[in-house]
């Protein structure tokens, strides 16, 4: 019986260390990329910080970043606007990968590399600007005419 807890236990570990990484290097990857990177950066740290006390060390600097990042977003309307429109650009760009139309005439290289990779790009840029969507309206509802200011 200890073993099979013991098994567990060290699976859990592993499992929890494999998300926490994943959504680390998938948040530095948003940075650059669409995507809610700081937030993805947070949710890897605290998974992490069960584990390490050098990522229980860093939750707090990146959920203030991530926080003040997600106030200073809604805090004029162009920035909601352009937001919003990157955001349905994004869910747009998967709906055309998920129809997958031919190649149009313009298109300069060989017709197999138009809309590569099937499904997988296209489901994930629709949860992507789905996802941007409703960070911007929780920003929105928690941060508009309240800028976000740190807890002294």
């Amino acid at each position: 019986m200890s073993r099979t807890r013991a098994v567990a236990k060290h699976s859990k570990r592993v499992l929890l260390e494999v998300i926490g990484w994943t959504l680390v290097v998938a948040g530095i990857a948003a940075l650059v990329l669409p995507g809610p990177g700081l937030l993805a950066i947070f949710a890897g740290l605290v998974i992490l910080s069960q584990q390490y006390e050098w990522a229980e060390r860093r939750v707090e600097p990146v959920k203030k970043r991530a926080l003040e990042g997600a106030s200073d977003s809604v805090q004029t309307w162009p920035r909601i606007v352009i937001a919003n429109l990157c955001a349905l650009a994004i869910v747009g760009f998967g709906v055309l990968w998920l129809l997958q139309p031919d190649s149009p005439g313009w298109w300069p290289v060989d017709d197999k590399w138009w809309l590569f990779g099937g499904w997988a790009p296209g489901i994930t840029l629709v949860l992507s600007g789905l996802f941007a969507i409703a960070m911007i309206a929780y920003s929105y509802r928690r941060f508009r005419g309240a800028p976000y200011e740190e807890d002294s």
